[in-house]
């Protein structure tokens, strides 16, 4: 007889979260200058710095492993060696005519597939396999390769990606009467502490 109640598989139950940590980690894009902007070797770098999130998975197992990640697109800035002119029309431009965010405030990824094969003791490589929101538009399958770190209660996990603008109906940023304009790819790179929860 069904008493109605519904009990949690034992992988469930050990489940363990961590809760992303932007105060602890180092997350920035890199762009890429082309033309008059580039001669001078500046390929200007952006800052992440207000994201939210968290991993879960068991620990040993990386069973029913998945991450989701929320980034406010109002707190990213612009670092890097820039003239202080330049920095804010390329952080104006950045944020009303390229990303937009009044309209797409959010940047999203949902994890579908998490793999993890050990290195050494606390120490994995990780394959994530996800779906990424950006500029209101959806890409699947993008593939993210990272180390992860993991000790009692600190997850760290490092690593790159590349994507590129027009996949998401953003175009390549051009300003300053096109004296600075920057190449349609775009390389993340991000050193991410989670810290366990409970």
């Amino acid at each position: 007889m069904s008493t109605g109640v519904t009990t949690e598989s034992a992988s469930e139950k050990e489940l363990v979260r961590y809760r992303l940590a932007p105060e602890k980690s180092t997350f920035i894009v890199q762009s890429f200058a082309e033309g008059l902007f580039s001669a001078f070797g500046h390929d200007p770098i952006i800052g992440i710095r207000e994201f939210s999130g968290e991993a879960q998975f068991v620990p040993g197992t990386f069973e029913n492993a998945s991450v989701t990640l929320n980034i406010n697109t109002r707190a990213l800035t612009l670092s890097g060696e820039v003239k202080e002119k330049d920095r804010a029309e390329i952080e104006r431009a950045m944020r009303e005519q390229v990303l937009e965010v009044e309209t797409y405030p959010e940047i999203l990824f949902s994890s579908a597939n998490i793999s993890a094969s050990r290195i050494a003791e606390g120490r994995y490589r990780v394959r994530i396999i996800g779906d990424l929101t950006l500029h209101g538009i959806t890409q699947k399958n993008i593939w993210i390769s990272a180390e992860a770190k993991l000790n009692d209660s600190l997850l760290r996990t490092q690593g790159e990606f590349s994507l590129k603008q027009t996949d998401f109906g953003i175009k390549p940023f051009s300003a300053v009467g096109g004296t600075i304009k920057l190449k349609n790819e775009l390389r993340f790179t991000f050193d991410i502490a989670a810290e366990k929860e409970g």
